[in-house]
């Protein structure tokens, strides 16, 4: 953001190009959950980021390592403890069994 509008936060410059307005939520629908983000806004609407597409693409490789782990054997009740050290969330079997 700070890049972008070419200021701090709070800082008066001749460089600023624009000024911060808030947050607005977005959900992010996952195949295991979904989430709620905070994503910064500027008052005329200019600002985007790309964290969604980068996100997606992360979690289709998460999703795929989980499938791999269940075709190579390891046991749902591992991959569960995995998914839970990793996303901070439980999942039951019947979830992992389905990714």
């Amino acid at each position: 953001m700070r890049d972008h509008l070419g200021a701090e936060r709070y800082q008066r410059c001749e460089e600023r190009e624009g000024y911060r307005n808030g947050y607005r939520d977005r959900q992010l629908s996952t195949r295991v959950g979904s989430l709620v983000l905070r994503v910064p806004q500027t008052r005329d609407g200019s600002f985007s980021t790309d964290i969604f597409e980068r996100y997606r693409r992360s979690e289709q490789a998460f999703v795929v390592g989980l499938m791999e782990m269940v075709v190579n054997g390891v046991s749902t009740r591992k991959v569960t403890r995995i998914t839970e050290g990793l996303c901070g969330t439980s999942f039951s079997k019947s979830t992992a069994e389905s990714v």
